[in-house]
């Protein structure tokens, strides 16, 4: 668990807790453990996702290729949904178990609808994939991966830090 400190508030004079600063690398830890749990859902439900369209947003294939740049996706998707969840209007929310989990699967249908329904396939199609996905690529198992991605994302950080 991270350490807290104390410090007060300008202007107010209540005191509020600061984390210590290292809640990007619970970020990375829980991003790095929601890819892997997704990229396992990738590999037995979707193995052409994890063995061919992943690797090729950056000009490689296979599946060794495929978990690297995944599991370094998913390490950056962890950065910014701490980023997120941590400003003010959310961080109360992402208080409690149940909040986090919630901000968790928000965040993995935004994923979803954005990075592969709409990213991923106009970039496959900008590197030259032969047969990119769809515009919009909004499959229902594309929605649950992301949601078990969000899921674990969520619960992850919770216990991270």
């Amino acid at each position: 668990m991270a350490q807290e400190t104390q410090q007060e508030t300008q202007g107010l004079g209540q005191p509020i807790a600061v984390r210590d600063g290292s809640s990007w690398q619970h970020g990375v830890g829980a991003g790095l453990i929601g890819g892997l749990v997704m990229g396992v859902l990738f590999s037995v439900l979707m193995t052409p996702v994890i063995e061919n369209a992943i690797p090729a947003l950056i000009g490689l294939s296979g599946g060794i290729a495929g978990w690297v740049v995944h599991m370094s996706i998913s390490a950056v998707f962890g950065i910014v949904f701490v980023a997120a969840s941590t400003q003010p209007r959310l961080a109360a929310v992402g208080e409690s178990l149940g909040g986090v989990v919630s901000l968790g699967l928000a965040y993995g249908v935004l994923l979803w609808v954005v990075a592969a329904g709409v990213v991923m396939p106009l970039w496959l199609s900008a590197v030259g994939f032969p047969s990119p996905p769809p515009l919009p690529n909004l499959g229902l198992m594309g929605l649950f991966a992301h949601l078990v991605f969000g899921v674990v994302l969520g619960v992850s950080f919770h216990y991270l830090r």
